[in-house]
């Protein structure tokens, strides 16, 4: 989310051009220096290997080391000294090449980057050599897997490699990468048993963000794998997210960097009250006068607002739905593919467009290009909850729980297993699931439209009016007229129950 143009000590480097100006005059270089330089750049500090660079400069090619000495040798002289007299770029010895960081290099600030995380090679604890294969094939499915997410950014297999078999300290790797997190691991093999631990750390601080363990027999070896995978990366992902949001409230408390309105945003959408949603909406507003075609944003803007349209909240501009689509076309326009954008803007065209085939096609992609992300497991679900088959909703919704059962999001889940139990006449499950969902988030419409019309169903109707009265103080205008308008109503028929039981409970019909 930065600048096009980055700028460092008198230079000015274009990475869409490959264009490099010294005090406004153009630097002569050939491609393959200028593909160095730009992929240093992007490395903003740390460590780019030999490998990574030869792949850049000579994509596709097998080449020798000496033609990438000789490539730095020339982009060295171009660049000439810096102002200490040392070179601009730092050799690190066995591993590859830096730039000195934006401090250090008088590069001009920009806009706080996505964070980054490093996996390293998981550590053989039995001394069989046997089974490196494994824990290295667990590390390769699990960078893949993390790399499917959009908002970090993870270090290649090359770079993470080059520490496998070595005593480190988290701290420094960290610094040599240029890495926010690290995961690291370990696997041990006890007769048919195999178990990995794995444990997600701050880079800076050397804090244990999460950890956790995995165990079964080594007959069922792959589907162990996939299941580390699976659970391992829905798990970073929000870990991250958390720990940006209080690095950014700490570190960088009044940035008035797009980055860090996103993360303030985003913590404000997340807390699931009126105030705080139409307070993320006025941070996202800001961001994208500065980033107007910022996926991300725009695809937050939406949610804000189809969230608040579907709670039934009072409304922030005159046309709140038309603002709503729009924002979710544009977000779909520049997506590039963003798993999570595509949930955002897909449930928007959904729920506040009633573009019911045009919304779940966009959900199903969505859920195709990363099914490990605990959000978009969850809006696939509740996608097929109001349009398609029960059966297969719950079966989604289900699976989006075991991502991340204690995760804030899978209250999504959760309110949607119990809205389907409801459906079915199910009330008591329905309770348990919403019961659930509000010890995650006790700020969550529809967990209480849920326990409300469940308890009321069952002829609790002491339960389902103290519930009412709970939702009443967050929602104050919350009706049933309202809360209607906000659902899809591809089958009217199927939301039914749910207003039935809030009309028995006696919330209001209308304003």
């Amino acid at each position: 989310m930065g600048s096009l143009r980055l700028s460092f000590g008198p230079f000015v480097y274009d990475p869409v051009t490959g264009s490099l100006w010294r005090e406004g005059r153009s630097v002569a270089t050939g491609p393959r220096p200028a593909a160095l330089l730009g992929m240093l750049l992007e490395a903003e500090g740390r460590v780019v290997t030999k490998a990574d660079l030869m792949d850049r400069a000579w994509p596709g090619l097998a080449v020798e080391e000496g033609n990438l000495t000789v490539q730095i040798a020339t982009l060295r002289k171009l660049l000439v000294a810096s102002p200490d007299g040392t070179d601009w770029i730092v050799t690190v010895p066995r591993v590859g090449y830096r730039l000195p960081r934006q401090e250090a290099a008088g590069m001009v600030p920009v806009a706080p980057q996505p964070p980054s995380v490093a996996v390293l090679p998981f550590v053989n604890l039995g001394g069989d050599v046997d089974q490196d294969y494994f824990a290295d094939g667990v590390v390769a499915e699990i960078i893949t897997a993390l790399a499917r997410f959009r908002s970090f950014s993870v270090v290649s297999r090359h770079s993470a490699f080059i520490y496998k078999g070595r005593s480190i300290d988290v701290r420094q790797v960290a610094a040599e990468l240029g890495v926010r997190y690290v995961l690291e691991g370990s696997i041990r093999r006890e007769g048919a048993q195999v178990r990995i631990n794995a444990q997600l750390v701050d880079g800076v601080t050397a804090t244990n963000l999460w950890a956790d363990h995995f165990e079964d027999g080594i007959s069922h070896i792959f589907a162990f794998q996939d299941r580390i995978t699976e659970r391992v990366a829905s798990i970073v992902e929000p870990a991250i997210e958390i720990a940006e949001i209080h690095r950014s409230r700490r570190d960088r408390p009044n940035s008035p960097a797009v980055y860090d309105l996103y993360l303030r945003a985003l913590a404000a959408i997340i807390d699931e009250s009126i105030e705080n949603n139409a307070v993320a909406y006025a941070l996202l507003q800001e961001a994208l006068a500065m980033e107007p075609e910022n996926a991300m944003l725009l695809s937050h803007a939406a949610w804000a607002l189809e969230h608040r349209m579907t709670m039934g909240w009072p409304r922030l501009g005159k046309d709140d739905k038309a603002e709503c689509i729009s924002l979710a076309r544009r977000g779909l326009q520049h997506s590039a593919g963003d798993p999570r954008v595509m949930a955002h803007c897909g449930m928007a065209l959904l729920q506040t467009g009633k573009d019911y085939e045009g919304g779940v096609a966009v959900l199903e992609a969505a859920a195709a290009a990363n099914p490990n992300d605990l959000l978009v497991a969850a809006c696939s679900g509740i996608a097929a909850l109001h349009c398609g088959d029960i059966d297969d909703a719950l079966e989604r919704l289900h699976r989006a729980v075991r991502l991340g059962p204690r995760d804030p999001d899978a209250r999504f889940s959760l309110t949607g297993i119990a809205m389907a139990e409801i459906f079915r006449g199910n009330y008591e499950a329905a309770i348990s699931h919403a019961s659930r969902s509000l010890a995650l988030n006790a700020h969550f419409d529809p967990t209480y439209w849920m326990l409300i019309a469940a308890h009321a169903h069952l002829g609790n109707m002491e339960q389902a009016r103290q519930f009412l009265h709970m939702l009443e103080a967050i929602a104050p205008e919350v009706t049933l007229e309202g809360i209607l308008a906000g659902q899809p109503a591809k089958d009217p028929q199927r939301f039914a129950p749910v207003l039935e039981g809030l009309a028995r409970a006696g919330m209001r019909p209308r304003p």
